[in-house]
């Protein structure tokens, strides 16, 4: 289904590079791995959460590009397409690392939540009214390190899949890459990575097919069009919900002043291609 709708916009003559979440399967890769070193401690280690984002980058990179492949080759599209296992640098200081705020993991009921909280020591918050899920660090994404190899790969016509997860979280310790225990937003390094590549849309999929304020009340209203203006005074009363719209606001917000032009596009995933034809989605602008 994914890569059906992504690739109707290659077909259509669009340079698509695709980023993607890895909350659930981070979270999942974690607590195998965990649960591995805790039943035999004398065989294995713990494993690193970047390691976990990296293990997750890598299965999902190979399901999407195959599945992209064979859609294209369904539709005799004759196109590369590759996975970058992508490293993102990050402040060793940012202030992130001492305010866990991103959700991974699966949803919990509050007596599985206080159990985690109780056994593990995890943060764990209630998201969006759907459960509770753990939270891990999310600190800013400062540089792509493999920038350079996935602009070069999108100039010679692939599909790249890159950033996935948000990106291996890495600090630089003297020239020396290091990993670190956090999950990056993926839309924060998406943002990030369209702007770098020069890319002219930056398309968040999500769950919704167009932005809201005051949502679930009585006087909830859909937006179509958004500016950068309005869009930072909707920031400022609070209109989106932390762990889930207001990171795709201030990432569309950070690409659409990135440079002229540019623009980003918040709907569903089957509506991409009616998004970026202007028939529906929420676009943020200038």
């Amino acid at each position: 289904k994914t890569a059906s709708a992504i690739v109707v916009l290659i077909e259509a003559g669009n340079e698509v590079v695709i980023a993607h979440g890895n909350g659930p399967q981070v979270g999942m890769i974690q607590n195998a791995m965990s649960e591995l070193t805790r039943s035999n401690p004398e065989k294995y280690i713990p494993c690193p959460l970047s390691v976990c984002v990296a293990m997750s980058q890598g299965y999902i990179g190979y399901d999407l590009q195959n599945a992209l492949r064979e859609e294209m080759l369904d539709r005799g599209i004759n196109t590369g397409c590759t996975t970058i296992l992508t490293q993102v640098e990050v402040d060793a200081n940012d202030p992130a690392f001492e305010n866990p705020t991103k959700p991974i993991g699966a949803f919990m009921t509050k007596e599985e939540a206080d159990k985690l909280v109780k056994e593990k020591g995890y943060k764990v918050v209630e998201d969006a009214g759907r459960g509770y899920r753990r939270v891990v660090a999310s600190p800013k994404p400062k540089s792509i390190i493999e920038i350079d190899t996935i602009r070069s790969l999108v100039e010679n016509d692939y599909v790249v899949v890159a950033c996935g997860g948000g990106g291996i979280p890495v600090i630089n310790r003297g020239g020396k890459l290091v990993g670190v225990s956090a999950v990056i937003d993926k839309d924060n390094v998406s943002s990030l990575l369209a702007s770098k590549i020069g890319a002219d849309y930056l398309v968040i999929l999500t769950a919704v097919e167009k932005v809201a304020i005051n949502f679930g009340k009585e006087n909830q209203e859909w937006l179509s069009d958004l500016t950068v203006e309005q869009a930072k005074k909707y920031i400022a009363e609070e209109q989106f919900a932390k762990g889930s719209m207001l990171p795709k606001i201030e990432s569309a917000v950070r690409f659409a002043e990135s440079g002229e032009g540019r623009r980003t596009l918040i709907t569903l995933l089957e509506k991409a291609a009616d998004g970026i034809a202007g028939k529906t989605g929420t676009v943020i602008h200038k």
